[in-house]
Formats: structure tokens, C-alpha cells, sequence
């Protein structure tokens, strides 16, 4: 049945490889779980309601995406659209957490409507292929990043901006039992599943997450690690197994319209959509490129059913009481596992149902596991950066290199987009050659202009 609903053998997978997938994808992103209760409840929200919220839109949605695209993409809450619900619209702009809903409802709504239009579908086909190489380069270098830092082998630096971890400073500080552990076991699983994957062993990424998960619950035991929470340091060993999932009337179709016809509104709702568009093109194009999902015209099959499961799950997770739903680039951990198929995000989709009754051991997964495999995964991403020609055509491999630098640097995938497009479009005018650019280049380019003029 499976092999009938997913079409596995014409992918080139199984059913095994799918769930390995599945499973590595939602490790990668179970973080979400945690991160998105603790942001979102800076507005005054339920921190309860919002966990519950997010494992069932990020469910739901995930299931949209096997459904309508076949792809093997899972979604959630995303990073940074959270933050800006939290702490620009309800802190600095003063607005209640119920209006922030509402401006996410509005922007899923326009979505919709721009995903049956071909809109969104007609933007990614637009960008040409050079970008979308230099898009998943630079998201491997993106998710690297984040790796890093949870890791906290990359750590804030007055003089600087990031550093390496000081042992040194650990040793001072005493809290070389919790960070010194963090960072050893992050650098060793890089290591653990790079020699994995040297062997070819099939889910070598999981594989690694889970030893890795293993030999920090030893070292607790032990008395080597010692968790400090204060510090985001966080015990290994479950506290329990079983939790019953909290009530999401707190949260659930609390919408307020009152202010929809300011103009906040309006800035609002477009910061909240051009963030959420160009990310999750961003993940589509980097990770499908990844994968060798684009069609001989580097077009994305099942790419409208893909960016309409994006839009019904933004109108669904603020339904129910959550940020803006978006593909998640963690998936790239379970394409880089072998997922091609929907079955991937359907067993995303399965295991964020099972956090609900599930979610102590669900969150006990250490962050530098999961670091471990997303600076793994960079690596993967990494290689598609030789399909770039960097010699005979620098109106090409300029913005090229610009998209990528600026995912990691500038801590967005939008940004590279918006960068890249804006230098392609001015260096090949520049150089007379209007015949590589689309009508459609020329929109996104002024777009992206006043983006960063108006927003």
C-alpha cells in the first residue's frame, strides 16, 4: 500500500529508508518542541497550549506535504518569525499576542491565494539555477552555523562578535562539567558520523544521534556531566516517560480583528509573509537541490502542492494558537538519510503526534547531538558548491557567492535570496545582457529593494 500511495521504487527508496529519514528529520527539529513555548510565551501566552500547538500543526501540515506534493519536507513553527511575534510585535509595538494571531491568519489566507495562482510557484521556477546551487550551499553553511552555536562550540564574543569555547574560561567558570561535555561530544559526533557514512552505513546520521544521546546519559551517571539548566545545559535522562498533553483552549481561535485596517497591521502581516515566502522557497530550492529532486529545468515537481501545505499550516498553527508554520530546513538531515517520498514527513508528522503523550523523553534529546548532525548535514550541502562555475562567468558566480555568504553571516535564508536576486538582476544590466533576465527577475529584484527600504 505504501509502495501505491508514495511511489517508492520510482524514487529510488523503501520503507526502511523513509522511516530512518522521518526519524532523523524530526531529532533534527524536536527542538522546536521547547524553543517555540519558551519564545512565544514572552507575549503572555499559555507555555502549555503553545507546545500542543505546535506538535499538532507541525503534524498536520507535515501531513499536508506528503498529501498534496509527495515531498519529503516536514514542517513547524519557524525560528525568527517567532522571535518577531514575541518580541517586536507584542513587546516593542505593544500589540496582545491575540492580533499577532491574526496578522499570521491574514498572511496564511494571502498564501492561499497566491498558491492557486501560481504566484509562489512561478517566483521559484524563476530564479535560475546557479542561484538555487548557491541557495543550498549556503543553507549548509546556514544550518552548519546553528549546529555550531547550539553546540556552544561557537560562543558570543564581545570583541568579535562569535568565538570558539574557551576551556580555559570553563575551567574558571566551573562549568567545564556541562559546557566542556557539550562541545567534546558535538566535535566527536561530527566524527562519529562522518566515519559512519565512510562506511556507508544506511542511517549513519541517526545512528550517530542516538550513540551519541547514549554516551551523554552515561557521562550523567557518571558524575562527568552535570547539568545546569541556567545555563541551557539541560539533564539527558528523562524525568518521565508519559505526559498527557495540555489543552489548547487557552490559545485556540483567539484571533482579534480589532486592528486590521492600521497601517501596522499592514507592516506586520507583510513582515510576517515576506519572511515566511522567501524562507520556505529558500528550504525548497536548497534542499530539493540537495536531494537531485529538480526536473531537467531545475523546477521542483509537486512544488504548488508543497507551498500549499506551507499556507494551510500557517492558517492552521494560528488557529490553534502558533507562529507561522514553514518548511523546516532540517529537513535536509532526512533527505541527506535517503527520505525522497511524503513517507518521510508522514513519520515526521507521526512522531511530533507521539511528543504529545511522549514529551519527556521527546525533549530530553541534548542539543549537541543534534548540532552534531546539522553540521554534518552542512557538509552534504556543502559539496553541491563545485556545480557552481566560479571562473568563466562572474555575472554568475558573483551573486552566487554573495547568496551564500550572507545565509550564514546575516543568520537568514531570505536575506541570501533577496541579496542574490538583487545582484543578479544590477550585474547583468550592468552588462547589457537583458536576455538571461525574466520579466519576473525584474519584480523581485524592486521588491526586494523595498523590502529593505519600507520594512
Amino acid at each position: 500500500m505504501l509502495e501505491r500511495i508514495f511511489k517508492l521504487q520510482s524514487h529510488g527508496t523503501d520503507t526502511r529508508t523513509e522511516f530512518i529519514a522521518g526519524l532523523t528529520t524530526f531529532m533534527t527539529m524536536a527542538y522546536i518542541l521547547a524553543v517555540n513555548p519558551a519564545i512565544l510565551g514572552a507575549s503572555g501566552m499559555d507555555s502549555g497550549a503553545i507546545f500542543t500547538a505546535t506538535a499538532v500543526a507541525s503534524a498536520v501540515a507535515s501531513c499536508f506535504m506528503a498529501g498534496l506534493a509527495n515531498l519529503p519536507f516536514a514542517l513547524s513553527a519557524g525560528l525568527g518569525l517567532n522571535a518577531f511575534f514575541a518580541y517586536t510585535v507584542c513587546g516593542v509595538m505593544g500589540y496582545s499576542w491575540q492580533q499577532a494571531l491574526t496578522a499570521v491568519f491574514v498572511e496564511g489566507l494571502i498564501f492561499i491565494v497566491l498558491s492557486l495562482s501560481n504566484i509562489r510557484e512561478a517566483i521559484f521556477n524563476a530564479i535560475p539555477n546557479t542561484l538555487k546551487v548557491a541557495v543550498s550551499v549556503g543553507i549548509g553553511l546556514f544550518i552548519c552555523f546553528i549546529g555550531l552555536q547550539s553546540s556552544h562550540i561557537v560562543v558570543d564574543s564581545p570583541a568579535t562578535l562569535v568565538s570558539i569555547f574557551s576551556l580555559k574560561q570553563a575551567v574558571a567558570t566551573g562549568t567545564i562539567h556541562s559546557a566542556g561535555v557539550y562541545v567534546v561530544l558535538a566535535f566527536l559526533g561530527v566524527l562519529l558520523m562522518s566515519w559512519l557514512m565512510y562506511k556507508n552505513v544506511r542511517g549513519g546520521i541517526l545512528i550517530g544521534m542516538l550513540l551519541l544521546w547514549g554516551l551523554g546519559i552515561l557521562l550523567e551517571l557518571c558524575g562527568i556531566y552535570v547539568p545546569a539548566p541556567e545555563n541551557g545545559y539541560f539533564s539527558m535522562i528523562p524525568g518521565a516517560i508519559i505526559s498527557m498533553p495540555a489543552s489548547l483552549a487557552p490559545t485556540a481561535f483567539k484571533l482579534d480583528f480589532s486592528f486590521v485596517q492600521t497601517m501596522d497591521f499592514v507592516v506586520v502581516m507583510c513582515a510576517f509573509l515576506f519572511v515566511d515566502l522567501f524562507d520556505t522557497l529558500g528550504t525548497l530550492i536548497g534542499c530539493a537541490t540537495k536531494g537531485k529532486m529538480l526536473d531537467e529545468k531545475g523546477e521542483l515537481p509537486g512544488i504548488k502542492g508543497a507551498l500549499m501545505s506551507d499556507s494551510l499550516g500557517t492558517v492552521l498553527g494560528s488557529l490553534l494558537g502558533t507562529s507561522t508554520i514553514t518548511t523546516f530546513v532540517e529537513s535536509s538531515a532526512g533527505i541527506a538519510e535517503g527520505g525522497r517520498t511524503g513517507l518521510t514527513a508522514v513519520v515526521t508528522a507521526g512522531l511530533f503526534l507521539l511528543a504529545l503523550f511522549f514529551s519527556p523523553v521527546f525533549l530530553s534529546i541534548p542539543s549537541f547531538a543534534t548540532a552534531a548532525a546539522l553540521i554534518t548535514v552542512g557538509f552534504l550541502m556543502l559539496q553541491q558548491v563545485t556545480n557552481i562555475n566560479w571562473n568563466d562567468n562572474l555575472l554568475e558566480a558573483v551573486p552566487a557567492y554573495i547568496c551564500v555568504f550572507s545565509m550564514p553571516f546575516m543568520y537568514s535564508i531570505s536575506e541570501g535570496i533577496s541579496l542574490g536576486v538583487i545582484s543578479y538582476v544590477v550585474l547583468h544590466m550592468a552588462a547589457g545582457k537583458f536576455d538571461k533576465l525574466s520579466p519576473l527577475m525584474y519584480a523581485l529584484a524592486v521588491l526586494f529593494l523595498l523590502k529593505y527600504i519600507l520594512l
